[in-house]
């Protein structure tokens, strides 16, 4: 890499991990100095404050919102790094008109995230969340199994890119018949019927989202679409809680129009509605389909990485925007 032309600091806001050891050794190797906000996501505010204070070049941001007022307010910021894929907390559009870069990790969990689905999926058909509950309340009942063959049935993975085509891959493996929906479905999809996402819903026992949250996906699953699924299915959602209306959930729960629901994300994270707590048939897991050791070192060496790609001058790997003002693949600015 390019030596920078001045050292800068860089302001991580956030981490979902015990410390900041890997950014600080990245970024401080390259002469740059990490300032790190609580390791919990602060609120807009709170963000806003430390950037007046501190005067970022770059930001390194897990889950806290980084607003319009944040990345306008740094007279010398050159980039919004994401730890991660998604970018809802973060507001691109100003960060493009101020001619900085925002950046993610597009492919460091697509095993992690694909498994986590896929297990979810497993969970499901084969009882395992539910009958470790029952067994562990001194219940011990095989009679009650009403369990599933999964290669009996139709899976349908809304969202066809590179984590849900590893779990359209995964799935296949058993045996299982895999409609795919997607907004730009590719030209070929081997072992795959791509579908619109009416067709997905009516025809699929499980279906699962794999789709970044956007103005256009926010809900994208709520009661009208669940009443268009077969009763007694499953639906998993590993990606972002806000496309999917939680409420219509509890109540499709509560029908049986739904037999389960497995979710990794949840719109009011961390918070956890009752009645979705109430819910034999809910499988929660704490946001973590993303982790693993191997993934979690991957995603901060090379969000961090970025950082000091940009503050030397050259371009990103995985830019997510055009900056005004800069040429397209320019680094300098």
């Amino acid at each position: 890499m390019k030596t920078p032309s001045r050292p800068g600091t860089v302001l991580l806001t956030d981490h979902a991990w015990p410390d900041d050891a890997v950014e600080r050794a990245v970024i401080e190797s390259a002469g740059h100095t990490l300032v790190t906000g609580p390791a919990e996501p602060a609120s807009a505010e709170v963000i806003e404050e430390l950037v007046a204070e501190h005067r970022p070049d770059a930001i390194l941001t897990c889950w806290a919102p980084v607003s319009g007022s944040a990345v306008a307010a740094p007279p010398h910021l050159r980039i919004v790094a994401r730890l991660g894929v998604g970018l809802d907390n973060i507001a691109v559009d100003t960060a493009t008109e101020r001619g900085v870069w925002v950046t993610n990790v597009p492919d460091y969990c697509v095993e992690e995230v694909s498994d986590h689905a896929v297990g979810m999926v497993l969970a499901w058909t084969r009882g395992l969340a539910v009958f470790d509950r029952e067994v562990r309340a001194g219940r011990w009942d095989p009679a009650s199994a009403r369990l599933r063959r999964l290669s009996t049935l139709t899976c349908g993975v809304v969202g066809y890119g590179r984590i849900g085509r590893a779990t359209a891959r995964k799935l296949a493996a058993f045996g299982c018949r895999i409609l795919a929906h997607d907004p730009h479905p590719p030209k070929d999809a081997p072992g795959v019927e791509m579908a619109g996402l009416e067709e997905l819903l009516r025809t699929s026992d499980v279906v699962i989202l794999h789709v970044p949250l956007t103005a256009d996906t926010h809900h994208v699953i709520g009661a009208g679409q669940l009443a268009l699924m077969r009763p007694g299915g499953l639906l998993v959602n590993v990606s972002r809680g806000g496309l999917v209306d939680t409420d219509a959930v509890i109540k499709a729960l509560d029908t049986g129009q739904l037999d389960a629901a497995a979710f990794d994300v949840l719109e009011t994270e961390p918070h956890v509605p009752a009645g979705l707590l109430d819910q034999p048939g809910a499988l929660l897991t704490p946001h973590v389909a993303f982790s693993s050791d191997a993934s979690v070192t991957e995603l901060r060496r090379r969000a961090a990485e970025e950082v000091v790609r940009i503050l030397a001058g050259e371009a990103p790997a995985h830019p997510c925007n055009s900056p005004r003002g800069l040429p397209d693949g320019a680094g300098d600015r």
